[in-house]
């Protein structure tokens, strides 16, 4: 996503990346996001994850130019489910190949190869290991990039103009607005406590 942002910074409208109203309680500015707030340290973007997750906030978001291991663990993301999409698609995968070779040897074309029993299913091994390979493969990346939500030519915080600098060299986090924590004027005001060089609406 941080790649993408260079592409579309530069077509936004500057007066959305303006802070909008702030309003007490519940009540939220039409097309509110979220707001996102610009750290210049890696450290720094750590520490005020751990701050928002114990003030109680859960549906947040971070962007960095470069992985960060600690952060993963901070905001609280579970375990991948990449993993058992794969497990999954090479299960489907050897079924599949073996299943194949069953039916074109036994069932549709019956061959008597010098002696051999139609289900012969040791020449059946490589075929079916291929295609447990492939469809390992396959659920591995479609199953990536559905969960990440991609492909993903647009998101709001490119309205942020500063957000282009998350693939160079800041650090964003991102309370969004559907956070039942969510309070429009409370949340702006607290992510001002966290150290932030910038803080800003993002408007969806």
């Amino acid at each position: 996503m941080s790649v993408l942002s260079r592409l579309f910074a530069r077509h936004v409208k500057p007066e959305f990346g303006k802070p909008g109203p702030r309003q007490e309680g519940g009540d939220l500015p039409p097309h509110l996001y979220g707001v996102i707030a610009e750290f210049g340290k890696p450290e720094t973007l750590v520490h005020a994850v751990h701050a928002t997750r114990k003030e109680g906030y859960q549906v947040i978001e971070a962007y960095t130019p470069y992985p960060i291991e600690e952060l993963h663990d901070a905001i609280g993301h579970g375990p991948s489910r990449v993993p058992l999409l794969v497990l999954i698609g090479g299960i489907v995968g050897g079924l599949f190949g073996f299943f194949l070779q069953y039916w074109t040897s036994v069932v549709a074309y019956p061959l008597n190869v010098g002696g051999r029993p139609y289900n012969s299913w040791v020449s059946f091994i490589p075929i079916t290991f291929e295609c447990t390979i492939l469809f390992a493969g396959i659920a591995a990346v479609l199953g990536m990039l559905v969960l990440n939500g991609l492909p993903m030519p647009y998101h709001p915080v490119f309205s942020v103009p500063r957000f282009q600098l998350a693939s160079r060299d800041r650090y964003f986090l991102l309370i969004l607005a559907r956070d039942p924590r969510f309070r429009a004027g409370d949340t702006f005001r607290f992510m001002e406590t966290l150290g932030a060089s910038l803080v800003s609406d993002v408007e969806d």
